[in-house]
């Protein structure tokens, strides 16, 4: 079970959302680089790196601020956020990226991402972003009719490396994850999902050890590990196994 530390990226810094309010950034970080160095230091093996004027705008924005990510730290790093042409993303790959998530062209274009994942084997994950249970597009500025689990089965057998599933009313708010939303897309289909939006505590932490949510890849925590209200190396040793967290922390 992995546990994503988040970099979302607005105009070259670190911030987080409400909401997916781009009004509402707070940056936590003037050096995206350093931040991810922060992470591996930390204890963290994977990296969710998100470009958030990329998704608004339909194109790559902060290039510069994932380059310097990628050059500061060793851990696979997997990116989303305005990549939307096979070209964007073979580019993105040969800098070194270990997957890219495709989000936007999902909805509008399956093939394409079907063509991806048989030209980049293992490299391309899929993100879903829901409102109200419907798919969110153009960085969850519109919202199409299609359904979580309706699109997630468009992928099936295309060799998706993942599903990553943002609950947008709970991004950013530290509600807690969609447990329920999560577990049945999970069930759903055979590709691995992600939870994302709204890990509050290791209350989120915990619940990922629970049998039901076994068969997630895992989750990302953004505004938590900010904030403070997540201590890494708790959260680490608890999906290790090593530690036990004391008793009634999910009541």
């Amino acid at each position: 079970m992995i546990l994503f530390p988040a970099i979302d990226l607005k105009d070259g810094q670190c911030v987080r959302l409400k909401l997916g309010d781009m009004a509402t950034a707070t940056v936590y970080n003037t050096d995206p680089g350093a931040q991810a160095k922060s992470f591996q230091d930390q204890g963290f093996e994977w990296l969710h790196v998100v470009d958030l004027n990329g998704a608004f705008e339909g194109a790559s924005v902060n290039g510069a601020a994932v380059e310097a990510i990628l050059k500061a730290t060793t851990n696979p790093v997997q990116l989303g956020g305005g990549i939307r042409t096979l070209a964007h993303i073979e580019s993105w790959l040969d800098k070194g990226l270990a997957r890219v998530i495709l989000g936007t062209v999902a909805v509008r274009d399956p093939d394409l991402v079907k063509e991806a994942c048989r030209l980049f084997p293992g490299k391309v994950a899929v993100g879903i972003d829901a409102k109200g249970g419907k798919v969110a597009v153009e960085g969850w500025a519109e919202a199409s009719t299609l359904g979580v689990i309706e699109l997630a089965k468009k992928f099936e057998g295309a060799g998706v490396a993942a599903i990553i599933f943002t609950d947008i009313d709970r991004d950013g708010v530290l509600a807690g994850i969609n447990w329920d939303s999560t577990i049945d897309l999970a069930d759903a289909v055979s590709i691995p999902v992600i939870a994302s939006g709204g890990l509050a505590s290791i209350a989120d932490i915990v619940r990922m050890t629970m049998p039901d949510a076994s068969k997630l890849e895992g989750a990302i925590s953004g505004r938590a590990l900010y904030d403070g209200r997540i201590d890494p190396a708790e959260a680490l040793a608890i999906l290790r196994g090593d530690y036990q967290p004391p008793e009634g922390v999910l009541d």
